[in-house]
């Protein structure tokens, strides 16, 4: 915890570092969040639009941050912000054909669970992954 998902242009893929993104996003994130956790992140390339019909030729990135519940409104946007001004340094985003930027800081869900566990509390049960997901 914290997760993140970076949807992204495909058209972007040679000239976005994700790995600086990275070195740069996880740090930023766990102290804006107060947490202690290791981030993750996935990286999706996508078929973007951008406007009305078949877009203007931007490309766009959204950013989404799962954190489990408990930050103020007020910290989750500052958050996004901060994701965002990290984003900008990484992206061609002036001018009219810069990159269409967004960010959201969510809620993970109630059933968020992960496996293996990071640190098991005294008295929580021991997690059992379902069948289909051992390795065979």
């Amino acid at each position: 915890m914290p997760h993140l998902t970076i949807d992204y242009s495909s058209r972007l893929a040679d000239v976005f570092d994700r790995a600086a993104l990275v070195r740069e996003l996880h740090p930023l994130v766990r102290e804006v969040a107060g947490s202690a956790g290791v981030c993750k992140t996935f990286f999706r390339p996508a078929e973007t639009y951008v406007g009305d019909g078949g877009g203007d030729g931007r490309d766009f990135v959204h950013a989404q941050v799962g954190l489990m519940p408990g930050r103020s409104e007020t910290l989750k946007a500052r958050l996004s912000e901060s994701v965002l001004a990290v984003l900008a340094k990484h992206l061609p985003t002036g001018g009219a054909d810069g990159v269409v930027l967004s960010a959201e800081v969510r809620d993970l869900p109630g059933s968020y669970r992960l496996f293996p566990a990071g640190r098991p509390q005294a008295d929580a049960p021991v997690p059992v992954p379902c069948a289909a997901s051992l390795p065979r």
